[in-house]
């Protein structure tokens, strides 16, 4: 019989809709890889197989009666920053333990009311903060990727961070799909390492209500996927309008999957000369022109431009994100919910419950975001890097202007590095630059598709970013397939952690 965790999004959602097996039957294949590989990848922090299965009969019977939504009976994973009613939501974080909501967030709910099961609660960088999904709580993500070389005794390698554990977990077929979310590249960095398929939809384009915030000016929810055409149809579910959202969007949501095949033929493609970084290793420029070639090859025209305040967008981001985060994160204190460190009085369980509930990372960047809101800093720092975000966004709106219809830059500066990095460690800046193609992106509110496009010396994947106008998330799944068909990749990891 066939390996059903094998089969796409499509695939899935075609194959039971033809009767050919059911939904708890793919649901119970999926639970049974994740017995034997979440032990080894931690993707997973819990797994709702009561649930899952509960879902899967509901959804056999209204496949039954031709009641199917467009993802009845597709198992699915949620990143723990989503809100589940009444299921572990902690955001990788000691902070949150125990903390069961009584709420859905909009996102998932809109899931569920297309059909789609839920697997369990996958695991992130503690509160969306990190690129390597080493900072979480309940330890870190293991990319299923290895060497080509490596039988399985190498040094584990990072699956990218925030949304590692949702990257990892597609990657690995342990889920058909998995939801995530991106601040500053927390979708597109974890798709380039593991060779998976996401898109951080414009701001606004998903409801943020539900979801722990992170920088809510920056943050955004999005699909990772084993195709395009699979990402497309999961973002058509996840997108739309929310009144309990200030910040949604309210504008129609097109069937993205019609838009997959359209093709590039006489789109303008921007390629920015400012992505051309000192010291970019060989394998990633060469990927790069061969992107420039297949769009070309397919009928697009390329430009070279301009986005001059690009090198300001790293260190802009990095005053906006933690001041963000330092306002956000002000409300878990121990009070109501979550972890609670008793003290001498309120002040000190104040202190004694932050200190032990937020990892460093956290504490890192809470730090760094009240100094730069402090008094006599804010104009200095904050003030300033929000005058630099305008530069930017304006920037992008004058290449758009000027016929630009998408822009193709590379979406990570390497392939994955090791878990513990001693490199990474000992500086957190360089950490940091991993955003460094994907950070302008949110800074500006734009939608960006990273696609697996090549792999480098090692058989590890390496991947494409194209950027869009706002609200034209269809430009790029069209240039995204163009990606994929013309990489034409296999993309299935050697299962070693079976070994």
């Amino acid at each position: 019989m066939t390996d059903l965790t094998r089969l796409s999004l499509k695939e899935t959602r075609n194959g039971l809709r033809a009767r050919q097996f059911s939904s708890l039957e793919v649901t119970s294949a999926y639970l049974e890889a994740i017995k034997t590989g979440n032990e080894t990848l931690n993707a997973y922090i819990c797994v709702e197989e009561e649930i899952a299965r509960n879902q899967a009969k509901k959804s056999d019977e209204r496949l039954a009666a031709g009641e199917a939504g467009p993802l009845e009976g597709v198992p699915l994973g949620i990143k723990d920053l989503f809100a589940t009613r009444g299921v572990h939501t902690q955001a990788a974080s000691h902070i949150l333990d125990g903390f069961l909501p009584e709420y859905e967030s909009t996102v998932t709910a809109n899931l569920w009311n297309d059909g789609a099961v839920m697997l369990g609660k996958l695991n992130m960088d503690e509160f969306a903060m990190g690129s390597s999904n080493e900072t979480s709580y309940f330890g870190p993500v293991v990319n299923p990727w290895r060497p080509a070389d490596d039988d399985g005794s190498g040094p584990a390698l990072v699956p990218g961070g925030s949304s590692g554990g949702s990257a990892s977990a597609v990657s690995a077929m342990l889920c058909a799909g998995a939801t995530a979310t991106d601040t500053g590249g927390s979708i597109r960095q974890p798709a380039a390492f593991c060779g998976v398929v996401g898109i951080k939809p414009t701001y606004g384009r998903c409801s943020r209500w539900g979801i722990v915030a992170f920088a809510s000016s920056l943050d955004q929810a999005g699909p990772l996927t084993r195709t395009v055409e699979d990402n497309a149809m999961m973002l058509t579910s996840m997108a739309g309008f929310d009144s309990r959202d200030s910040t949604s969007a309210d504008v129609p949501v097109p069937d993205f999957a019609a838009a997959v095949e359209r093709g590039v033929k006489g789109l303008s493609i921007g390629i920015p000369r400012e992505y051309r970084m000192d010291g970019m290793p060989g394998e990633i420029e060469t990927l790069w022109k061969q992107g420039i070639e297949w769009l070309r090859d397919e009928g697009a025209r390329i430009r070279d431009i301009s986005l001059p305040h690009t090198r300001y967008a790293l260190p802009a981001y990095y005053i906006v994100a933690p001041a963000e985060a330092s306002s956000n994160l002000a409300r878990y204190d121990g009070v109501k919910y979550g972890l609670r460190v008793a003290g001498k009085s309120i002040d000190e369980m104040y202190e004694l419950t932050r200190a032990a509930g937020f990892g460093r990372e956290v504490q890192r960047r809470v730090m760094i975001g009240t100094y730069v809101l402090s008094a006599g800093y804010y104009d200095a720092y904050y003030k300033r890097a929000q005058k630099v975000r305008t530069l930017i966004k304006r920037d992008f709106e004058q290449v758009f202007a000027d016929g630009v219809d998408a822009i193709l830059t590379p979406a990570t500066p390497s392939a994955a590095f090791a878990i513990g990095d001693a490199e990474m460690a000992a500086d957190p800046v360089k950490m940091y630059l991993n955003d460094i193609f994907t950070v302008t992106v949110n800074m500006a509110g734009l939608p960006a598709i990273a696609v697996p496009a090549g792999k480098d010396r090692q058989g590890l994947p390496l991947a494409l970013q194209l950027i869009g106008r706002p609200f034209d998330e269809e430009t790029l799944f069209a240039g995204g397939r163009v990606i994929e068909r013309s990489a034409g990749l296999d993309l299935a990891p050697g299962k070693w952690w079976q070994k």
